[in-house]
């Protein structure tokens, strides 16, 4: 089955960290910009971060920038996202995504299943 497999999301305090992981499965990573989309409850979907195809930049909003961080181990067929410094504005549900180009662009041709950030004193 065709699919990206989303890990890592849980409770955190301010100023915390986490790391999200997306792992695909029947498929391989090398030829996929992925990134991450976060949506928080009554607010529209937002794009958070992107590691592109074939190079190693990444790209992040800029409420995130110098915060998180995300990376990709295509011999693991999985990418990440590193949060740190945690605020309560990032709670969310965090989606990874795939697109078989350069650059992190819709439509995207795989999503995940979603896991929930919270952040909270």
């Amino acid at each position: 089955q065709l699919q990206l497999v989303e890990s890592g999301g849980g409770s955190v305090q301010p100023g915390g960290s986490l790391r999200l992981s997306c792992t695909a499965s029947g498929f391989t990573l090398d030829n996929y910009a992925v990134g991450w989309f976060r949506q928080a409850p009554g607010k529209a979907r937002e794009a958070v971060s992107c590691a592109p195809r074939s190079d190693d930049s990444t790209y992040s909003t800029d409420s995130v920038k110098g915060r998180f961080t995300a990376s990709r181990d295509n011999a693991k067929n999985t990418f990440y996202l590193q949060m740190n410094r945690l605020k309560p504005e990032d709670t969310a549900v965090y989606y990874c995504v795939a697109v078989q180009k350069d650059y992190c662009s819709g439509p995207y041709d795989f999503w995940g299943q979603g896991t929930q950030v919270t952040v909270s004193s």
